[in-house]
């Protein structure tokens, strides 16, 4: 690929006379082990730290695999993985000649993750971002998923290095967004939704992450960061699927002592439906 081309992809140029732009658009698209068959890419992005995304994409992982589809997940948070931890991953990641083994959780989930390769899990990663980008690339096309319905990409917070390397190097089927009720939040995820438009990759649902407590007395709900946005956020966008995840103990509970496996509550059920929909229509 000439520095022309490359420079029109990374930029997201949709001139008709640009070189860049009249190249198949997955040609930059890395083919993932021989041995894999996997059918829906799905990346869970958030435009800020701190939302709760690794969080929604456990969840997600579980709540498939639980109807009865095979899930993964790749965790391309390389600086901050907390995949690993919610899952109660002990175990190291083995390799063969052919690739590396994901670690696979309790009830059947497969992760990659740096954490999964690291001597200590409390090591630092202090790597530069052409050697994180290219860290992702090997758990897609190195790592043995095997059959997998749904592989979930935990992305890094941001629209960086990472989020165009899978963009532009899996075949992403689409995305869902993490949020948090803050006014400044809105900003935030009008930028992953743009990031997501330049590169023609499908927003399949919006989930908030502490929208509300409940009151253990009355029941009522209670915006403890303020009245929630994510309506008019996803009217703008026109995302039809939206989700709202309480503040409660049992989530945080199930994360730190590694059952998130365990979590019980449907508030992200109409999300994990209609990923099951997206398979289904194939």
């Amino acid at each position: 690929m000439s520095d022309k081309s490359k420079a029109c992809s990374d930029s997201g140029c949709t001139k008709e006379s640009c070189e860049g732009c009249n190249k198949n658009p997955e040609s930059l698209i890395e083919k993932t082990n021989e041995f894999n068959s996997i059918k829906k890419v799905i990346g869970v992005v958030s435009g800020k730290g701190g939302v709760g995304k690794s969080l929604v994409t456990s969840m997600l992982a579980v709540l498939t695999n639980r109807a009865g589809y095979k899930s993964a997940i790749l965790d391309a948070d390389i600086t901050g993985p907390s995949i690993p931890k919610a899952f109660g991953l002990k175990g190291k990641a083995q390799a063969s000649e052919a690739g590396l083994f994901p670690v696979v959780s309790k009830t059947g989930v497969g992760v990659m993750s740096v954490n999964l390769l690291l001597e200590n899990d409390t090591d630092p990663v202090v790597w530069r971002g052409p050697i994180i980008a290219n860290t992702v690339k090997q758990f897609w096309t190195d790592v043995l998923w095997g059959d997998v319905d749904f592989l979930f990409v935990d992305m890094p917070p941001g629209t960086g290095d990472v989020p165009l390397t899978v963009f532009q190097t899996m075949p992403v089927d689409g995305i869902i967004i993490v949020t948090s009720p803050q006014d400044l939040v809105s900003m935030i995820v009008t930028k992953a939704v743009n990031m997501a438009k330049m590169m023609n990759i499908p927003i399949l649902g919006l989930v908030e992450n502490m929208s509300y407590i409940v009151c253990p007395k009355c029941n009522e709900q209670i915006n403890m960061f303020g009245e929630s946005h994510i309506e008019e956020i996803a009217k703008k966008h026109n995302i039809s699927t939206i989700s709202k995840l309480p503040i409660t103990p049992e989530i945080s509970t199930g994360c730190d002592n590694g059952v998130i496996e365990l979590f019980v509550g449907d508030w992200l059920d109409n999300m994990a439906e209609m990923l099951e929909k997206t398979l289904k229509v194939e």
